[in-house]
């Protein structure tokens, strides 16, 4: 039972004016034409209310409950309301985590409503061009363009000349990224603006309302980027662990896995999308500055997570690059790719030849720029001895704006050669090298002054520590 009755109130936002009367809430809108909406005409907010209630009724149908009309002396029509149950102001999910309630329950919950609503989303036809690179690229250049006027004096300049900087990097070599999320079906009709003050906590489940109505392609898109908008809500407020713990239920249930990557991308758009609000708000006198700086701070950590990287694991063999490569990859969410792996590939006679290694490297890389334009990092486990087998790393890894990280791995001689050869008698390893390998590559590797060079002599923690220090 929703069973709220509370005293008359009056709320104006730009776009609406809201009558609180008992346990009924009126919602009239403002005849204006602020670019993004037009309802300076009596039609048009009445197909706006239609709209609003129609499309807040698939999360809320028992809140939204209709439209009404205002009638002037002679009995004529002259306006439209949005009818709606007036919530608790206290079961606010904003409210509930101010006083550190236990929301798990309520938060599972709506990761499933939210998998739900995307699942009985019509096709998306033509809508799918909303959730392309080009169509996220100007979604953010907008947003930077409005934004712009306040550098300096509402936004810190560094700040957003990194975050403009990140976000131009991340989108320039992921367009297979997006392409692909499209082909999954990950474009559906969403709700558009999920926010912890808009979602209500009842003693019979959760209530979400106020979706994005006026514009539906800035509703529709990627079900990942619909979800961040709470994920970077529940952060804002101070839980990291509630936005994880939503963003897991919700994976779990939307059944379409995503790169780590893109999810610090739409979480960080999200922040901006705030962050642009409240600039605007600030300029008016109505806002804060503290809070758009918590916002872009916010944006910018995300961005910086996700940097899409090619990790370069080289050394001798017996160096432990394989152990390293894999307690990595763990760590970070990567792809480890594996030139032993590929050198099996070819007959065993030329295995080590400079043509074969030539190639290997070759199709090394063609499979890590594969990966990395879908917003996966990548731990490249190879000896990485030739200088010029790192500059074509390095060339592959910008065509797809990715960072390169070079580690070296060493340890004292003695070790490597008791490691090659234990390998070797339990058979269970890929790499055939043997001891006299290692002493011919020994002579002709390469200087790599560009690599941290991590020591495994090492407990495997601290040699991955080291590593993940290099990482960034």
């Amino acid at each position: 039972m929703i069973g709220h009755v509370g005293s008359a109130a009056a709320i104006e936002t730009h776009s609406a004016s809201l009558f609180f009367f008992g346990d009924r809430v009126y919602k009239v809108k403002k005849p204006v034409d602020l670019g993004f909406l037009d309802f300076r005409t009596e039609e048009g907010r009445a197909a706006a209310c239609r709209r609003e209630v129609e499309l807040n009724r698939r999360l809320a149908p028992d809140v939204y409950l209709g439209v009404a009309q205002m009638t002037d002396p002679d009995g004529q029509v002259c306006e439209h309301l949005v009818v709606m149950r007036r919530m608790p102001p206290h079961r606010r999910l904003r409210a509930c985590l101010e006083r550190g309630e236990d929301v798990h329950v309520a938060l599972e919950r709506i990761a499933d409503e939210l998998a739900s609503l995307h699942d009985a989303s019509p096709p998306p036809g033509p809508m799918e061009s909303v959730a392309t690179r080009d169509a996220i690229r100007r979604l953010w250049c907008d947003g930077f363009d409005s934004m712009r006027p306040h550098v300096g004096t509402l936004l810190g300049a560094t700040d957003q000349q990194r975050i403009e900087e990140l976000v131009l990097r991340f989108l320039a070599g992921r367009a297979p990224l997006f392409e692909q999320r499209i082909r999954d079906g990950a474009v559906r009709d969403g709700h558009g603006d999920l926010q912890a003050e808009d979602i209500f906590l009842l003693d019979d489940g959760p209530r979400v309302l106020d979706c994005l109505e006026f514009d539906d392609t800035l509703r529709w898109g990627d079900v990942l980027g619909d979800a961040a908008f709470l994920a970077m809500d529940l952060e804002r407020f101070g839980r990291p662990e509630l936005a994880r713990l939503f963003l897991d239920a919700f994976g779990q249930r939307s059944g379409i896995p995503w790169p780590p990557a893109l999810e610090h991308h739409y979480v960080a758009y999200r922040a901006h999308v705030r962050a642009k609000v409240g600039v605007i708000r600030a300029s008016q006198g109505a806002g804060s500055t503290a809070e758009v700086d918590r916002l872009q701070a916010l944006c910018r950590r995300h961005l910086e997570a996700a940097r899409v990287r090619a990790v370069l694991v080289g050394g001798l063999p017996g160096t432990g690059k394989t152990t390293l490569s894999r307690r990595l990859a763990e760590r970070v969410d990567a792809v480890v790719l594996r030139s032993d792996e590929l050198r099996r590939r070819h007959p065993e006679a030329g295995r080590y030849a400079p043509t074969t290694t030539d190639e290997v490297y070759a199709d090394l890389l063609a499979e890590a720029e594969h990966h990395l334009a879908h917003g996966r990092h990548v731990v490249l486990d190879a000896t990485w001895s030739a200088p010029e087998h790192r500059r074509l790393a390095r060339t592959v890894a910008d065509r797809v704006a990715a960072d390169v990280v070079e580690i070296e791995c060493v340890a004292p001689a003695g070790m490597t050669v008791e490691r090659i050869r234990h390998r070797l008698a339990a058979g269970v390893d890929l790499s055939e090298a043997t001891p006299e390998v290692a002493e011919q590559m020994a002579r002709r590797f390469g200087p790599w002054p560009e690599a941290e060079r991590v020591r495994t002599d090492l407990a495997p923690e601290d040699s991955t520590r080291s590593a993940l220090l290099a990482f960034g």
